[in-house]
């Protein structure tokens, strides 16, 4: 590994040399699961780059993917990889560049209660619109000795088309036969039932308005507003919270395929937490203009220093394996 951070090192600073010479403005859009990250990515790229300046748009991940095909950005970003129908209707070879892991929590408002567990069946169940009141029995036996209060359970998920719904459906689809045949997973679904909110922050905001309601963000957004979050039940039977081991965990067993399109809910593993992602940046295999050249110069900065920063907003950094696959694909990018 001492190898491949002096090789990266080395050819950065050929790189930088190449790119600062003028001023270069890079656009990006997509995620807002990732945009706490990115966002502070972009700053401290600033600083140490004066010359190179990154935007970007947390407007979800459907609109970074609509956006990156449509060539209006110079990168998208999504918590759901694209399928094969999306990335033939690019203008151009799409690459998905994994960036870190995240886990997506279920947020929580329940009068009286601070901490609350969740198996994959229940949740569905919530979201289906089957389980309605806090005090149902399913919710209370995977609760012992907490009392639920005799409320109606307000369900608030996202409006936009968004990677995390994706993961989140991609969980529920794996636990629940009837989520999987009725719902199914996808970036924008025909919801059953609830409240829609626009964006991360958006769910975030209605679930602390709104007593006795249940949403669904990256651990970020829970922390930064301080809202309560579930432990969810995993495969090995353990409930679990979302924290860097927990999703960290996830990732362990996982192969990573060489377009790095790959799906890590419900993983085996302890110590997994059940309902985490990778998220990925897009980009285009060949973009010879000077955004994109100074797009591959970044992109070798954030498998560098920008890793070392992800922690410190809850998001885990990838695995060295998945590093060491993804250096050799921004090596390829022309």
């Amino acid at each position: 590994m001492k190898r491949i951070a002096l090789t990266l090192a080395a050819a950065l600073a050929l790189d930088v040399a190449g790119v600062s010479a003028r001023a270069v403005v890079i656009n990006g859009a997509g995620s807002t699961f990732g945009c706490p990250l990115y966002t502070k990515w972009a700053d401290e790229y600033h600083k140490q780059h004066p010359n190179v300046q990154i935007n970007y748009q947390g407007i979800g991940s459907g609109g970074g993917i609509r956006q990156i095909s449509e060539k209006t950005v110079d990168f998208g970003a999504t918590d759901g990889p694209m399928n094969d129908q999306q990335l033939a209707k690019a203008q151009g070879k799409l690459v998905h560049i994994p960036t870190v892991l995240g886990g997506v929590v279920a947020i929580v408002n329940v009068r009286g209660v601070k901490s609350i567990r969740f198996t994959g069946p229940l949740l569905a169940g919530i979201y289906l619109g089957k389980i309605t009141m806090w005090n149902d029995p399913a919710i209370a036996k995977a609760n012992p000795g907490v009392a639920l209060p005799d409320e109606p359970i307000t369900v608030v998920h996202r409006a936009d088309g968004s990677g995390t719904t994706y993961c989140w459906a991609d969980y529920l689809c794996k636990v629940s036969p009837e989520w999987k045949k009725q719902v199914g997973v996808a970036t924008s679904l025909d919801w059953p039932v609830g409240l829609g909110g626009k964006g991360s922050d958006g769910v975030s905001g209605l679930v602390k308005q709104n007593e006795g309601s249940i949403g669904y963000v990256e651990l970020i957004y829970a922390l930064q507003n301080k809202i309560d979050f579930a432990a969810v039940k995993n495969s090995a039977g353990r409930y679990v919270k979302a924290s860097l081991s927990s999703v960290t965990a996830a990732a362990a067993a996982a192969k990573m395929p060489k377009d790095y399109r790959v799906s890590i809910t419900n993983a085996p593993g302890r110590g997994a937490y059940p309902i985490s992602t990778y998220t990925w940046l897009l980009v285009y295999q060949k973009n010879q203009t000077p955004q994109g050249r100074a797009l591959k110069v970044f992109l070798k900065w954030m498998l560098r220093a920008g890793q070392k920063i992800a922690p410190s907003l809850a998001y885990a950094p990838l695995p060295a394996r998945v590093r060491a696959m993804v250096a050799r694909t921004v090596a390829g990018l022309r």
